[in-house]
C-alpha cells in the first residue's frame, strides 16, 4: 500500500504517472522508499533515460514495482485513509539498473529554455528524418551540449533532454514547453557520476548510463 496524506503531494505524483503512461501505455512505476518520509518513483521514457519524481509519502515496503495503469487509476480514484491499492506486484516487468543515491557531482547549472530550444530543433528534425519507428538513432544518440565543471566534462545527448521535457519537468506557461515560454531565470542542474549523468528540473529529474546500455537490477 502506499499512503500520501497531503493532496498536494498526491497530485504531484498523479502528474508524473500520466505522464509516464502517455508516453508508454504499459509502463510500470518503480517505488522506492527514501528515509522515513519520501518516496521516488521511477519511470523509463522510451529514450533510454529514467525519469524520477520524488513525493512525501509512506510506502509499505522499500522498493515495489507497480502498473502505471493500476497506480494512476488508485491516484485519481477515492482512497481509504489516503491509501492507495498497489494493485499486483509488477517487480519483473522493471528490467533496468537505477542510479545510486548519492556520489554526483554538480557540474554546472543550464537555462532551462535552452534546453526546450534543443528539443524544439530536434521535434523539428524529427519530423523530417524519423519514421513510423520514432526519430532516427543517430538523432537521439547526437551531443547536443557539452557542460564543463571542475575537471568534469559531461556530453548530453538529445534523448535525454526529449525525456526531460516529455516528462514535463520545466515548468511553463501553456500547454507546450514552448522556448518562449520559458522564464530566462529557470535553471537545470547538470550532475553526474563517472558513470551517470542527471539533470535536476524543479518537477524531477532525468537520468542516463554513461556509456554502455542500462543493465537490469
Amino acid at each position: 500500500m502506499l499512503r500520501i496524506p497531503d493532496p498536494a503531494e498526491r497530485e504531484n505524483l498523479t502528474t508524473f504517472v500520466a505522464r509516464a503512461v502517455r508516453l508508454d501505455p504499459a509502463a510500470v512505476i518503480r517505488l522506492r522508499r527514501r528515509g522515513d518520509r519520501y518516496v521516488s518513483a521511477w519511470a523509463a521514457t522510451g529514450f533510454e533515460a529514467l525519469a524520477v519524481r520524488t513525493v512525501v509519502a509512506e510506502l509499505g515496503v522499500d522498493d515495489v514495482t507497480a502498473g502505471g495503469d493500476v497506480l494512476l487509476s488508485g491516484l485519481q480514484g477515492p482512497t481509504t485513509n489516503d491509501r492507495i491499492d498497489l494493485g499486483f506486484s509488477m517487480d519483473s516487468a522493471w528490467r533496468t539498473a537505477l542510479p545510486p543515491v548519492s556520489g554526483f557531482v554538480h557540474i554546472d547549472d543550464v537555462p532551462a529554455r535552452t534546453l526546450v530550444e534543443l528539443a524544439e530543433r530536434g521535434a523539428e528534425l524529427a519530423a523530417e528524418h524519423g519514421s513510423g519507428h520514432g526519430p532516427p538513432v543517430s538523432l537521439l544518440d547526437q551531443a547536443v551540449l557539452t557542460v564543463s565543471g571542475g575537471s568534469d566534462r559531461v556530453e548530453v545527448p538529445m534523448r535525454v533532454v526529449f525525456a526531460l521535457t516529455a516528462m514535463g519537468f520545466i515548468p511553463h506557461a501553456g500547454e507546450r514547453a514552448q522556448a518562449r515560454h520559458i522564464s530566462s531565470t529557470e535553471i537545470v542542474r547538470v550532475r553526474a557520476t563517472r558513470t551517470w549523468l542527471r539533470l535536476d528540473a524543479r518537477y524531477g529529474s532525468v537520468a542516463r548510463r554513461r556509456g554502455p546500455a542500462l543493465l537490469a537490477q
